[in-house]
């Protein structure tokens, strides 16, 4: 017949850690011969932090090795926090066994220089770059020495330049003031983007005074175009269908020259300005070559309407041992805002967006962001076209007093969903 064994659970062992059964395991063999093994078993002494009470460290030493293992932190074994582990010790004398609580260890190799104690949760592990570093500093050749050592002092010399700016901001906010740190960003801001609209007087009383013909056109260039505008000058059906066919001239010039007034003087005048609109789209249009010949803007224009031009909507630059002529993206935004100025007075201040647009050979949105920064009131109207159809025009309107200002954006590239 078999032996009769009770089972008999310590339950006073419950509350104290250290006295539970220890299970170990080695991360790197098995443990052939326990006799040459000295274990030590380490508990906190922080007794007031009750996370800390029942943290253990045990540590296996042996003639070749020591050995560390722990029941918190990254290295130890996540079993112990989701399972109980009990061992049973069986006395073959009465034949009742012993049933004790349990914990395991997981045991590592612990060489000299290494830190016992986990790091504070709050404190910034080592990254990896860190680490890469110390094995260089250690076992690295001569370059790669001279250039942690030059990496390292740049990075000083940017954290020593980033706190003097930051601190040198803080005197500037103590002294001024953020208020009024803050109204010269906004007037700083717009006078950067003044440089790239016509000059513009808000508080004009007339819609012909904000943006003056005379900042538009000089006096000088008036009078340079005048001989040819002779070739604008038409009055049948049949000249305005020649001057379309020869592709000289816009659709908003076209469109334009429909509807001249019947005054000498008020006619001639309308068309030395669309003359002038038509070289300020043409000069819009240049492809990035063609600013290197001379008659790129056409041989009806004059010398000194070019050179005008040239200074006005164009920047130098030292390209190959020469200077060249090339036009930004924000002189191509400047010279679109004069063609719209210039629109308004020939149109009596008000234009149909779309032909200058399609003309200009620019997006919807890029034409509508320039006239409302110029503060033109934008609206959209159904207008008949031939065929029996009708379409949506954007019409911009010079009233007073000026629409809330709007800012011009950027070139931004689209975004891929």
């Amino acid at each position: 017949m078999a032996a009769q064994v009770v089972w008999k659970y310590r339950e006073s062992a419950e509350e104290e850690p250290k006295e539970w059964a220890t299970l170990v395991q080695f991360s790197n063999g098995k443990l052939t011969n326990s006799e040459n093994v000295e274990f030590r078993l380490h508990k906190n002494i922080n007794k007031n932090n009750p996370r800390k009470k029942n943290q253990l460290i045990l540590s296996a030493e042996t003639d070749r090795m020591t050995y560390i293992g722990n029941n918190f932190g990254l290295s130890a074994l996540k079993c112990n926090s989701l399972c109980k582990y009990f061992v049973g010790v069986e006395n073959i004398s009465t034949g009742k066994m012993e049933v004790h609580n349990a914990q395991l260890f997981n045991m590592q190799p612990f060489f000299p220089g290494d830190s016992v104690a986990e790091e504070d949760t709050n404190e910034k592990q080592a990254s990896y770059r860190d680490k890469v570093d110390s094995l260089i500093e250690a076992f690295g050749t001569v370059k790669q020495k001279h250039a942690l050592n030059s990496r390292r002092m740049n990075r000083v010399g940017n954290e020593t330049l980033q706190e003097a700016v930051a601190k040198a901001a803080e005197n500037i906010i103590d002294k001024k003031g953020l208020s009024a740190l803050t109204n010269e960003a906004t007037q700083f801001e717009s006078q950067e983007r003044s440089v790239y609209l016509p000059p513009c007087h808000a508080d004009a009383q007339k819609p012909e005074d904000v943006y003056k013909f005379e900042d538009l056109i000089s006096t000088t260039e008036y009078q340079a175009i005048r001989p040819s505008c002779e070739s604008l000058k038409i009055s049948t059906a049949e000249e305005a269908e020649k001057l379309a066919q020869t592709g000289n001239y816009s659709s908003f010039v076209l469109e334009s020259l429909k509807s001249l007034p019947h005054d000498e003087e008020s006619r001639d005048h309308k068309i030395h300005c669309l003359f002038y609109l038509q070289i300020l789209i043409r000069l819009h249009n240049l492809k990035k070559h063609e600013f290197k010949h001379k008659g790129s803007l056409g041989s009806d224009v004059a010398d000194v309407v070019k050179v005008s031009l040239m200074k006005k909507f164009t920047v130098l630059t030292y390209n190959n041992g020469c200077v060249q002529n090339i036009m930004p993206i924000s002189m191509k935004a400047k010279i679109v805002a004069f063609i719209i100025a210039l629109a308004l007075h020939i149109n009596h201040f008000q234009i149909d967006l779309t032909y200058l647009q399609q003309d200009l050979k620019i997006s919807v949105n890029r034409i509508l962001d320039i006239a409302r920064a110029m503060r033109l009131q934008v609206t959209k109207k159904k207008v008949n076209v031939p065929g029996g159809g009708a379409e949506d025009r954007k019409i911009a309107t010079l009233s007073l007093p000026l629409a809330l200002q709007s800012r011009v954006r950027g070139n931004k590239r689209k975004k891929m969903s």
